[in-house]
């Protein structure tokens, strides 16, 4: 799970589902210093440029958005191949003495993938297409895991409920939900 950094800034939880042919990434809004909430709807799901991915993340802001920017990149420099641009990203994410110091996690879709990647060089593509990072989300995987199982409700609406739930739960998540879905192509 992420760690808070050493500011107390405690930001989001992300939660990505895919169900059948769709993959939805969905976050909260808010971003809290402390027992503070400094802001109530910020968005932590980009798509990236020119292509069918998607990417949310939990930590702070700038050191999330430096690695968005490193992970677009990477996407481009390996023509959107996902599995590729995601390892590429967390092994020099691990090596390079700046962006180690960086206190982020992001979940990054395609189509046909969803991976967690760290700092730590970690790449996890969840075996049941469902995977949160933030402070909230291991709630929110409980929640997207019993309605997967339990209902007919496709990803997106998975994966706000999931949130909604966590907002329920953890002080840290609000239920400001942003989604981005990947649809199947022709739809």
């Amino acid at each position: 799970m992420y760690r808070a950094n050493r500011a107390g800034i405690r930001s989001t939880t992300i939660v990505a589902v895919r169900r059948d042919d769709r993959v939805a990434i969905a976050g909260d809004g808010q971003v809290s210093l402390g027992p503070t909430v400094m802001k109530s709807g910020a968005v932590k799901i980009r798509r990236v440029k020119a292509r069918d991915i998607v990417a949310g993340f939990a930590g702070s802001t700038a050191d999330a958005l430096t690695l968005f920017d490193k992970f677009e990149a990477k996407v481009e420099e390996f023509r959107g191949n996902l599995p590729r641009a995601s390892v590429e990203l967390a092994k020099e994410w691990r090596t390079d003495r700046m962006l180690r110091k960086l206190e982020a996690l992001l979940i990054v879709a395609d189509a046909e993938h969803i991976f967690v990647i760290s700092g730590s060089g970690d790449v996890i593509e969840p075996e049941d297409g469902i995977a949160a990072v933030g402070s909230g989300g291991a709630y929110a995987t409980a929640a997207a895991r019993v309605l997967k199982r339990h209902t007919e409700l496709d990803a997106r609406k998975i994966a706000e409920e999931s949130l909604k739930a966590a907002a329920e739960i953890c002080v840290y998540t609000n239920d400001n939900i942003s989604i981005e879905e990947i649809l199947p192509e022709g739809k």
